[in-house]
């Protein structure tokens, strides 16, 4: 991969991830809910996906989902639900009482539980396999070996999603980890971000 053709893919790759989503959406309510620290498990599971879609494409597995229209759609509402799943799972959780200590109110998620999610989250997206279906074949020479040029391709990915994900969609969100000193607060937050899954899930399930 030329000097040229990686610039070009690590613009890209950036204007991709800052496009909001299902992900990041995910990653602003786990730096809420968890702290911006622990929110890099979410991150890491989300990236894992990433390199799932990547193979999917490479192995040519993507070609069949996106020809195959009952295929494609069991994928797109499978993702679409999970989506309102964990939506209404944030609006209607429970919160404690107003008087009630901070540290009592707040259980922490496992990084397992929150790396788990995050590669949910981010692999029951059909869209997803169809648009690296169209973005990765600008960036692979036939006449060249395919290995180090999809290293190099998953290698830039994985790294500026990480940094958007972290450093921007992770960062913009402490500012309302204050809310969650407070039952009412945490509810609030709670509805919101739920409402965002929900919405991210309707997209999903209604665009073509």
């Amino acid at each position: 991969m030329t000097w040229t053709l990686w610039a070009t893919l690590l613009f890209a790759t950036i204007v991709i991830s800052l496009t909001p989503g299902a992900g990041a959406v995910n990653t602003m309510t786990n730096s809420i809910n968890e702290g911006w620290r622990r929110s890099i498990w979410g991150i890491a599971g989300q990236q894992l996906a990433l390199i799932v879609h990547v193979v999917i494409v490479a192995a040519g597995v993507g070609v069949f989902i996106a020809n195959s229209p009952v295929l494609f759609e069991i994928v797109r509402y499978a993702g679409a639900a999970y989506l309102v799943y964990l939506g209404l799972r944030l609006i209607f959780a429970r919160v404690a009482d107003e008087d009630a200590s901070v540290e009592s109110r707040r259980t922490r998620e496992s990084g397992w539980s929150m790396l788990r999610r995050g590669f949910w989250v981010n692999i029951l997206n059909p869209k997803a396999i169809v648009f690296f279906l169209a973005f990765v074949p600008q960036f692979i020479r036939l006449d060249r070996d395919p290995l180090p040029q999809y290293l190099v391709l998953i290698i830039t990915v994985i790294v500026v999603d990480v940094l958007v994900m972290w450093f921007f969609f992770a960062v913009a969100a402490r500012p309302f980890r204050r809310l969650t000193a407070t039952a009412s607060g945490q509810k609030l937050l709670n509805r919101i971000f739920g409402a965002l899954f929900i919405a991210v899930a309707a997209l999903l399930a209604i665009v073509h």
